[in-house]
């Protein structure tokens, strides 16, 4: 396992839709690898492949809850109900938030490391974290799809 690189906006991998991977081969195990710990140094909750510059539609999720680390090949939302509004920031944007909309409850289907097929259904910041990363897939950064963007206010009321 390593950690790689965090591609930054406005590098052009991070606006084209990565593809489908038909093969799962070492190679794509240590990716996934890769991702995780790369996601965990980074102190983030999520990270698409793309944003480590490959091309590829996998995923990697971690926001704390019961279900742990979540590592997807081929995502695809299959069902979405509610709405939230919240703040979002990314990896590849450093310094920048924005207030997004999305779905409240999303189910994702996609394989694990192995080729098999799971499902997993969340709410709130998982909900979130899924949209966001599978935006990734398709070049969609967060700035594209919020109502606003800004720079984080730090607590003592100076910019960041």
């Amino acid at each position: 396992m390593g950690i790689r690189m965090i591609v930054k906006e406005p590098d052009e991998v991070l606006h084209k839709r990565a593809k489908e991977v038909t093969k799962i081969t070492p190679n794509v195990q240590k990716l996934m690898a890769d991702m995780a710990e790369t996601m965990y140094d980074a102190d983030g909750v999520g990270l698409a492949a793309p944003q480590v510059g490959i091309l590829k539609r996998i995923i990697v999720i971690d926001v704390g809850d019961e279900n742990g680390l979540i590592a997807m090949i081929n995502p695809e939302i299959v069902e979405k109900s509610g709405e939230q509004f919240g703040i979002e920031g990314c990896l590849s944007i450093p310094g920048l938030n924005g207030d997004v909309r999305r779905a409240m409850t999303v189910t994702v289907k996609g394989l694990n490391r192995d080729g098999e097929e799971f499902t997993v259904t969340g709410s709130e910041l998982l909900a979130r974290a899924f949209q966001h990363e599978i935006d990734h897939l398709d070049g969609i950064l967060f700035t594209d799809v919020a109502e606003k963007v800004y720079e984080p206010v730090r607590e003592s009321g100076a910019k960041e």
